[in-house]
């Protein structure tokens, strides 16, 4: 509770006039400490149980006390607008810190990073409020009553009220901006106020953009007299209204002015329209599908023919190698299974973009300004290590966030700094800075993307299609600002060692004169001060020090919380066109979103539960200061490469139906991935052709980023109307609706709250505390949150919606209460006894959280989409080095085996998740386990070549006919796969070779960590992916020739050289023996062939670049030649006189 917490300030309470600025100097003891009132109107103070539990048994006869003045003629209170806007200034300059056993402080942030590069920024945290124009005034601008700010020329030249009054008088009432005079009728109000004063009414300059929103309004400033005031019989003659029954009635605007124009109606902005969906559904083609499911069900009956084929006709030569053949072969058989039935149906999706701004943002009854109707959406962006994780990737990801084509006064952005660095705090504060230039450019100039570095790297003409006159010179003046925001951002290491080195050294110096003025004549020993890191205002930073000490090392630190950005205002704010501006944003919107720095609270002892955790202390964080019903979460190497990404994913929760939608999930695109992709980075068959299958059930699974959340979904909510649905199988075959009599008894881990709606119980709030903690600004964020993530209310059909217009109400703007109370709950301990991590938010317990968070959505019976953009909604990066590669995969699989030994095994799903999508979920966590019946069939062909027999008896027309008919139903369902997700095929041969790599290195590690994890309760711990660059920096793909030895290769290369061996010692025995077997040699050689060309990346990858071949390869690759060789004599001793070719003896 923020009530109950205590709130100390950096500096003392702001008044609003002079005389409570005389009244708060406190007197000599006792001390009078203030209840400053926020805008929500509680008081932020002392309390007598906070001083209880912080002094003990102190005697408080002489404690601070506390005192509220009572509202006298000589004591009013400020404003509640322009006190709002005070606290919100006050709370943006503020750096909070707070947690476990420790008083939420508010420190007053005077300068965030060394460089002034952001000092022209009204939103940026640590900067001043706009000040006067004028060279040498810092005034500040003038103001009504309401504290918005009066521009008092067109071109809002930015002037104080004393230099506005100079102009006015000496300088023959010209404005010093644009060198035009004001208006006269500005002046003649002014000069009708008799004491002087200076009032100005709102700027006729905004007029003309009220007229391109709404056409309406085009009448109503013709109206007015020359006093200001409405001329309502004008306004009558103009626009021939005439009066109604309790209302105007407006004429048809096809009128001739005659009285002929068909009779009286509404105005063509508002005149209803026919409802049109945001979203269809595209299906694949019957020429592509029908043949795909045809296909697959012959290669089904083909299967069960060949393996019972195999049962029944044994190899009695050597019936150990048919026996581990048949038992691999009815293994793959059964994956094959569990990967191909859930992609019978595969759809695809568009969206209208049109149909989405006519909706949200286009003048109509309940709307008549147009102002977005849109819900808001909240950005997580997360970030471990600056090392592995470099601040720069992370930079123009928050950028690119903080320019995208969303209103922005509906959009925040959240950075989560799970190492608590100072790196990546001055940073992100950077970011800050010199987005103030580089998102009006964007919007200017509708730049795509809008990350600067990949924006700046393009290997495409950058003036193509670009009509402004000057584009050329702007993008030329933000490249040189880039280049230096870079060249800042790169330095920052080293600005921060330096600086910490530098206070150091000052502390120390103080230290030691301050123990000889007390010593005296004593020898004095050296001071040992624990070396701080510091920040640019000269104080500690609360977070991870580069040399670690208690309370400030990577797993023990305070909890942490910076609002970079400001919320911006309602209203457009417009640049101006003054020559000391670096560009003309005269007519383009400044406001930038909101921005904050999180890094939540870590203590020895805790189970932080990793990325999970983070996420979890965002969604609450963000639950008290923005709350948007939607979340993005996206990686810190994931940047926005398609400005209208969230526009889009938002026609699918804004359509019909998409109230029962949990997510939408984006498909992940990399770059910096080498042209032939030999590694499979680039995955197109799990996001082109599984995902795809996947959105024809129940939705995609959830992948990790790129996905766009309803937070009542992760706050553990079964979906609207869920009595009323019953899954089916899937969306195209068998659909069904259960019968409202019948009802499942759930888990203990599918039990969910039931969400409030029309025809269902309402939300119990009394059981709000167990399930989300104690905090009361979170319990009622969440009613808040479900109402406006409902679609529209403007079809019949929609019986959960939201009226139109709902959203156009400005929200709150942040109080110290509010952020001190966001701190709170990002705490190490506010998770405990709550249901946080395991039935709520982020799931707890699996390397891969991503896929159970998902599971657990889909098993409440919620579904999701998958949004394939025509332009990549989000691109990133991937490990392109081999043992980086197998590292991914190898926590992937891991994942996957803590999934089946767990309570998410898809065995013991809901009947709430559809049949097909249970096969789907139970192939993630069975997959792994192929592993095994992989390593043994690669082996085979070795050991079918040594030994001289074969997995049957004889190659007859039988086996012959079965093999090439599985192997052409593969193929040619390979080229339809092709065909309707629109992959290429040899993308298709890149994921089958890696396919073998991973299942013979990182699964088998995987299932090995899962057992062990599973008996012996052995915890699993992962690195961070790197996503830094190779060293050499004329080479883009460097990184993929670095071999770094790992234990994941020793089974590949035991597989190739033993595959090798096998096929010299098959042929020479066969060319040497008396009888060749060449049927036997035939078909050990073509599998040990089919072996080696699978592998034949990560023999690649192995070499290296020409000559820097490690020497640990030839050593274990010599080492097992040995090996094998000396084993295979051992076992196979040839007998003296088997001689071949005289005295020559074949081993």
């Amino acid at each position: 509770m923020a009530s109950h917490r205590v709130l100390r300030n950096g500096r003392s309470t702001q008044m609003a006039s002079d005389e409570l600025e005389e009244i708060s100097k406190p007197p000599s003891p006792p001390t009078v400490v203030f209840g400053r009132r926020t805008n929500s109107g509680r008081f932020i103070s002392y309390s007598r149980e906070d001083l209880d539990s912080e002094l003990g048994s102190v005697d408080f006869s002489n404690s601070n006390y506390h005192v509220l003045f009572p509202m006298t003629p000589d004591n009013q209170p400020m404003d509640p607008v322009i006190s709002a806007k005070v606290e919100e200034q006050y709370v943006s300059n503020s750096l909070f810190t707070g947690g476990f056993n420790n008083v939420t402080r508010a420190h007053v942030m005077d300068k965030v990073i060394d460089s002034d590069a952001g000092h022209d920024n009204p939103q940026m945290a640590g900067t001043k409020e706009s000040t006067c124009a004028i060279p040498g005034c810092d005034s500040k601008l003038m103001g009504d009553q309401s504290g918005n700010v009066i521009l008092p020329c067109e071109c809002d030249f930015r002037i104080c009220r004393e230099c506005f009054i100079d102009a006015v008088k000496t300088g023959g009432r010209v404005c010093p901006g644009c060198k035009e005079p004001y208006k006269t009728t500005e002046w003649e109000e002014l000069e009708s106020k008799a004491n002087g004063a200076i009032s100005l009414q709102p700027l006729p300059s905004a007029v003309p953009e009220m007229e391109t929103k709404n056409p309406l309004n085009k009448s109503l400033t013709r109206t007015k007299t020359q006093v200001g005031e409405f001329d309502h019989n004008r306004w009558l003659f103009e626009t021939k209204g005439t009066y109604g029954y309790g209302n105007v009635i407006w004429p048809d605007e096809n009128d001739d002015g005659n009285g002929n124009g068909g009779g009286h109606g509404q105005p063509k902005e508002l005149v209803g329209k026919p409802w049109r969906p945001l979203t269809r559904k595209l299906k694949i083609p019957p020429a592509v599908l029908s043949p795909y499911r045809l296909l697959v069900f012959i290669r089904l009956v083909v299967l069960i023919l060949f393996l019972w084929w195999r049962i029944t006709h044994q190899n009695p030569d050597a019936i150990w190698l048919w026996g581990m053949s048949v038992v691999c072969e009815l293994w793959f058989a059964f994956s094959w299974l569990l990967d191909q039935l859930p992609k019978l149906c595969p759809v695809n999706r568009s969206v209208d973009l049109a149909v989405l701004k006519e909706k949200f943002e286009t003048p109509n009854a309940k709307n008549p300004r147009g102002k977005s109707d849109l819900p808001g959406i909240d950005v997580f962006v997360s970030t471990a290590d600056p090392e592995k994780e470099p601040v720069l990737v992370t930079a123009n990801t928050i950028l690119s966030i903080l320019a995208a084509d969303y209103p922005v006064e509906k959009l925040s952005c959240y950075v989560s700094d799970d190492g608590g660095a100072l790196l990546t705090f001055e940073a992100m504060a950077e970011a800050a800075s010199f987005a103030n230039l580089w998102v009006p450019f964007c919007r200017k100039h509708d730049i795509e993307p809008r990350n600067p570095e990949s924006y700046f790297n393009l290997k495409r003409d950058p003036y193509k299609n670009k009509i402004q006159p000057d584009f050329v010179k702007d993008r030329r003046r933000v490249k040189r600002e880039y280049d230096e925001f870079k060249v800042r951002v790169n330095s920052l290491p080293d600005s921060i060692r330096r600086r910490s080195d530098a206070y150091h050294a000052r502390e120390e110096i103080k230290a030691m004169k301050s123990q000889r003025e007390n010593a005296g004549d004593d020898p004095v020993e050296a001071v040992k001060i624990p070396k701080a890191t510091w920040m640019a205002d000269g104080s500690h930073w609360p977070g991870t020090w580069i040399n670690p000490s208690p309370d400030h090392s990577r797993g023990g630190h305070s909890g942490i919380m910076q609002v970079m950005l400001k919320p911006p205002s309602e209203e457009p704010l417009y640049g101006n066109n003054d020559e000391d501006e670096l560009l003309d944003f005269a007519e383009v919107d400044i406001r930038l979103p909101l921005l904050v720095y999180v890094s939540r609270e870590k203590r020895p002892g805790y189970d932080h539960n990793k990325k999970a955790g983070a996420m979890n202390a965002l969604v609450r964080a963000s639950a008290i200061m923005s709350n948007g019903p939607f979340i993005l979460n996206l990686d810190c190497d994931h940047y926005i490469y398609n400005s209208k990404a969230l526009r889009e994913g938002m026609c699918f929760m804004m359509d019909r139906g998409g109230d029962r939608i949990c997510y939408v999930q984006f498909p992940q695109r990399f770059e910096g991935i080498d042209p032939s992709d030999r590694y499979a980075n680039h995955n197109t068959v799990f996001f082109d052709v599984n995902m795809r299958a996947l959105d024809g059930l129940q939705g995609p699974v959830y992948v990790g980023t790129g996905c766009l959340f309803r937070r009542i979904a992760l706050y553990g909510f079964d979906p609207p109307r869920s009595k009323e649905h019953h899954l089916g199988w899937c969306s195209c075959c068998l659909p069904r609706k259960r019968k409202k009599s019948s009802a499942a008894v759930a888990s203990e881990e599918t039990q969910a709250l039931r969400m409030g709606g029309i025809d269902e119980e309402d939300m119990i709030f009394s059981t709000f505390p167990k399930k989300f903690g104690n905090s009361n600004f979170l319990i009622d964020s969440i009613p808040v949150a479900e109402f406006q993530g409902r679609p529209l209310a403007d079809h019949p059909s929609i019986k959960h919606g939201r009226p139109p217009g709902a959203l156009t109400i400005p929200r709150q703007l942040l109080d110290a209460t509010t952020v001190a109370e966001a701190v709170s709950v990002i705490s190490c301990w506010y998770e405990e006894k709550t249901e946080w991590g395991q039935r709520v938010g982020w799931i707890y317990g699996s390397v891969t959280e991503d896929v159970v968070t998902g599971y657990r959505m889909h098993n409440r019976g919620w579904r999701s989409v998958y949004c394939v953009t025509k332009r990549d909604a989000f691109r990133g990066t991937a490990p392109i080095n081999l043992t980086d590669r197998l590292h991914q995969v190898l926590r992937w699989a891991t994942g996957s085996v803590e999934i089946f030994f767990s309570r998410n095994n898809a065995i013991f799903a809901s009947p709430k998740m559809k049949l097909l999508q249970r096969i789907a979920y139970l192939n993630v966590g069975i997959y792994p386990f192929t592993s095994f019946f992989l390593i043994v069939y690669c082996f085979l062909p070795a050991l079918s070549l040594f030994s001289g027999q074969f997995i049957v008896q004889t190659l007859n027309v039988t086996f012959l006919t079965y093999l090439l008919i599985i192997t052409l139903t593969l193929c040619m369902l390979a080229v339809l796969e092709v065909k309707w997700s629109g992959i290429e095929l040899e993308e298709w041969w890149r994921n089958e070779q890696f396919w073998v790599v991973g299942g013979t290195s990182a699964h088998l590690a995987a299932v090995l960590q899962g057992l062990l994890k599973v008996i012996a309760g052995i915890e699993i711990s992962f690195t961070l992916t790197s996503k830094s660059a190779g060293d050499d920096i004329d080479d883009e793909y460097a990184d993929l020739y670095i071999v770094r030895w790992t234990s994941l290769m020793i089974p590949p290369i035991t597989i190739m050289i033993l595959n090798l061996i096998a096929i010299a010692v098959g042929v020479g025995r066969t060319i040497y023996s008396v009888i060749p077997q060449w049927s036997k040699l035939l078909g050990g050689v073509f599998f040990s062939f089919w072996v080696l060309a699978h592998l034949y990346p990560f023999a690649k990858g192995l070499m290296g670049r020409r000559g820097r071949t490690p020497t640990i390869v030839y050593v274990w690759s010599g080492l097992i030649a040995i090996t094998i060789s000396l084993l295979w004599v051992a076992i196979d001793p040839q007998s003296a006189n088997s001689q071949i070719g005289g005295s020559f003896t074949f081993p």
